[in-house]
C-alpha cells in the first residue's frame, strides 16, 4: 500500500534583519482548540500527474488565496506521525495574514449527527519568528524550519 503523499510552501520573510516564516492553523473543529504544535505549512495531497512542486503551488493557492512566486526553494521532504510523506517548497513572500482567503470543506459535525457543516481549510495564518515557529509547529515538520533557516541564512534554531 502506496503511504500518502502531500506537497506544501512554508512562505517567509525579512523583518528588519530577522527571517518569520508564515504557518497556518487548519480549519474544522479538530484544530479549533488546539495551539502549540498545530500549527503547520499550508499543504495538500498531491494528485495523479502532479508534481510535488505543482500540488505545492496549487495548494498554496487554495488555502492562501494567492499565486506562489516564479521560484520555489526545495525543502525536501518530511515523514509525518501517521506516516504522511510530505514534499516541501519555501518562497519568499510578503503576505499579510488578514487576506489569507482559503478554500472550504465540509464534514459531518456533531460525529454522527447527520448534520454537515462548512470549515476553512486554513482557519488562520500568523508570521512567526524561527524559535517561535519551532514551538507552535507541528512536531514532525519542524525540520523544514531548520533547512529553510539554513538555506536562506537565517538564525540557526
Amino acid at each position: 500500500m502506496m503511504r500518502p503523499r502531500s506537497a506544501g510552501v512554508l512562505p517567509y520573510r525579512w523583518c528588519d534583519g530577522r527571517l518569520e516564516i508564515l504557518l497556518v492553523l487548519p480549519g474544522g473543529p479538530y484544530w479549533r482548540k488546539r495551539g502549540p504544535g498545530a500549527w503547520q505549512i499550508a499543504k495538500g495531497a498531491i494528485e495523479q500527474g502532479e508534481t510535488p512542486e505543482l500540488a505545492a503551488r496549487r495548494e498554496a493557492q487554495e488555502e492562501l488565496g494567492v499565486a506562489m512566486p516564479a521560484v520555489l526553494l526545495p525543502l525536501g521532504s518530511i515523514r509525518q506521525k501517521a506516516g504522511k510523506e510530505v514534499e516541501a517548497f519555501a518562497t519568499e513572500l510578503d503576505l499579510d495574514p488578514a487576506r489569507i482567503r482559503s478554500n472550504m470543506f465540509e464534514l459531518e459535525w456533531p460525529r454522527r449527527s447527520g448534520r454537515m457543516q462548512s470549515f476553512p481549510e486554513v482557519a488562520e495564518g500568523r508570521w512567526f519568528s524561527v524559535s517561535e515557529a519551532l514551538e507552535q509547529m507541528l512536531e514532525s515538520q519542524r525540520p523544514l524550519i531548520v533547512r529553510l533557516a539554513e538555506k536562506v541564512g537565517g538564525e540557526a534554531p
